[in-house]
């Protein structure tokens, strides 16, 4: 045993009576017991280990082909009352879930080892780290869980003898059976099911489930957010260090900007890029009364297709050992690993991720699957932040968001006040994409874009953020609006994108700085086209008024789809939501 909490001993032990199984190993967190794990996962051929001279420490996973995405019409937040979980999730009464899945854990793992993974969201010791148990019968999870979190004994550090603030998570693959497949979060009990699933975005509990569904619900009761945001920092040559949170929706460059390399102009002048996190922000408001940021978790979880030494060195880099691959292309040629978007040299002889014969030459299918993953140690990163293991967090100046807009949304703008930015959070729209099963390309609307990921009704989120405002007063981060994707006529990209997108973000932090004035417009403050430095680029100071430009008709247009996704909230939207709608349809005028 790793504790003597009552409280978590008294669970498992209902937990192994429950699912049966034939052995129960608690996970501590050594190298020597992970390393018997990764051997028996090998010799099961639930893993497969890759060239260790070139990718030392990197093994390669493939799940069922009926498994390989998030699966948003199977995940449900079961809070007592349906209005608390809002129109924007899938509820279920918790008695009614609880009475459906307690048969199908009846047994489940009979046959099988039960892992019990103790772990830490955030810094062992942190004052924002929050503490989970994840109960699993595959070692898969284990060793995900492990590059995720800070798992084993460690991890108990923040919970002591007696507290009762753990999350309960109970995995179980059992048949990968797609019509019985639920990820389940049960907020008020601090617990999260997930059964018939083996896709990591379903099993690492500690991730969507924990980290944004059920530390959204915690955040909101205990006065502070879990956000879908990366958190990255900006070195000056002075050695000043300021700190972005950013939330896009997915397949909208979140990892890219994470992990930023600073163009050619920056880096001679010694600017620096710092990354915390590529994915989920936990903020809190310090001792300071500024607003603080962690990232909870201790590894990336990424999407491989299109990651390319071009697009996301860092990200890239990060791959290089003790990585786990999921679904991608295995290069029989030299036991590494391929995807789409890799290099332009697709091998010949190599296995898809069905596991089936694949010549990238000749065969025209994907080598990888859209939705293929690395797990990665974010230590592995070359500009992972020397702030990354700092219980405290780091000061967040400025709060972006962003979506993929082909006319309507300009570059870049600043809101007029935080109310007014969480209306422009809370409205931002972009396409639907891979990371969740379902139509590509189809545009929604995604407030912060957290509308899968919200563990309580979408209204008091809204609310929970103009009541933080209050809290921090005139020490609030300055909320900004960004779009690297808008299009030309021939739907071509304007703005060049990935590391020139640090142009924009010195305009954000000379704006949070007063350091530079601004245009107002009906929608909020512009820069004036003078102040991107568009030094170095192949574009000019008419291409940048272009990518400012406000078509006030779009955005007539635009505020009639806010108003139509606001009405589904009822009497949960904010009065001050339809105040700022109200005041943007004026503007517009």
């Amino acid at each position: 045993m790793l504790t003597s909490n009552k409280n978590v001993l008294n669970w498992v032990d209902e937990m192994v009576s429950l699912c049966k199984p034939d052995k129960v190993v608690w996970i501590d967190g050594s190298e020597e017991q992970l390393d018997d794990l990764i051997k028996r996962a090998i010799e099961s051929g639930e893993l497969i280990e890759l060239n260790q001279e070139k990718l030392p420490g990197c093994l390669l996973h493939r799940t069922k082909q009926n498994d390989v995405a998030r699966v948003e019409d199977r995940t449900f937040i079961c809070s007592e009352k349906k209005e608390d979980a809002g129109p924007t999730n899938n509820w279920c009464d918790p008695k009614e879930m609880y009475g459906k899945l307690t048969p199908m854990f009846d047994g489940v793992m009979n046959g099988r080892i039960m892992y019990v993974i103790p772990y830490s969201m955030g810094p062992i010791g942190s004052p924002l780290a929050k503490v989970g148990i994840e109960l699993t019968d595959s070692i898969y999870v284990v060793l995900n869980m492990n590059i995720m979190t800070r798992i084993g004994k460690a991890a108990f550090e923040n919970l002591g003898d007696v507290s009762n603030d753990f999350v309960r998570g109970l995995h179980s693959k059992a048949d990968i059976n797609p019509d019985k497949r639920y990820i389940v979060h049960f907020p008020q009990d601090n617990t999260i099911w997930s059964i018939n699933s083996g896709y990591g975005g379903n099993v690492l509990l500690g991730k969507k489930c924990f980290a944004l569904r059920i530390a959204s619900y915690q955040g909101k009761n205990e006065g502070w957010i879990a956000e879908h945001m990366l958190i990255v920092g900006i070195e000056n040559p002075k050695g000043e260090v300021k700190y972005i949170a950013a939330a896009f929706p997915s397949a909208c460059g979140k990892t890219n900007l994470a992990m930023l390399i600073p163009p050619e102009i920056y880096r001679k002048k010694g600017y620096k890029v710092w990354t915390i996190g590529d994915d989920i922000a936990w903020i809190k408001p310090g001792k300071d009364g500024r607003l603080y940021a962690i990232n909870p978790e201790n590894g990336f979880f990424g999407v491989a297709p299109g990651t390319s030494e071009k697009s996301n060195f860092n990200a890239l880099e990060s791959t290089k050992k003790n990585t786990i691959f999921t679904n991608v292309c295995q290069n029989l040629d030299d036991n590494t690993v391929w995807w789409e978007g890799l290099d332009k040299n697709p091998p010949e002889h190599a296995v898809d991720w069905t596991g089936k014969p694949w010549n990238g030459k000749t065969d025209n299918t994907k080598g990888a699957h859209p939705n293929s993953r690395f797990t990665a140690p974010a230590k592995n990163c070359p500009c992972i932040s020397p702030e990354f293991d700092n219980p405290e967090g780091v000061p967040i100046s400025a709060f972006v968001f962003g979506g993929r807009r082909a006319k309507t949304a300009p570059l870049v703008y600043q809101s007029f006040d935080w109310n007014h930015g969480v209306f422009v959070g809370a409205t931002m729209a972009s396409e639907t994409t891979a990371a969740a099963a379902g139509e590509v390309g189809v545009v929604r609307r995604d407030p912060m874009a957290m509308l899968p990921f919200c563990g309580y009704n979408m209204g008091d989120y809204f609310k929970h953020w103009f009541d933080i405002g209050k809290i921090v007063g005139d020490k609030a981060p300055k909320i900004f609006n960004v779009n690297w994707f808008r299009t030309d006529d021939d739907g071509k990209f304007i703005w060049p994108g990935f590391g020139d997108n640090m142009r924009v973000l010195m305009w954000i932090l000379d704006r949070c700085e007063n350091n530079v004035d601004a245009n107002k417009t009906p929608i909020g403050y512009e820069p004036k086209p003078e102040d991107i430095n568009i030094e170095g680029l192949d574009i000019d100071t008419k291409t940048i008024e272009d990518l400012l430009f406000v078509d006030k008709d779009l955005w007539k247009n635009e505020t009639k789809g806010i108003a139509e996704f606001f009405d589904m909230f009822g009497d949960k939207l904010p009065k001050e939501m339809k105040t700022q709608l109200e005041n943007l349809k004026e503007r517009l005028k």
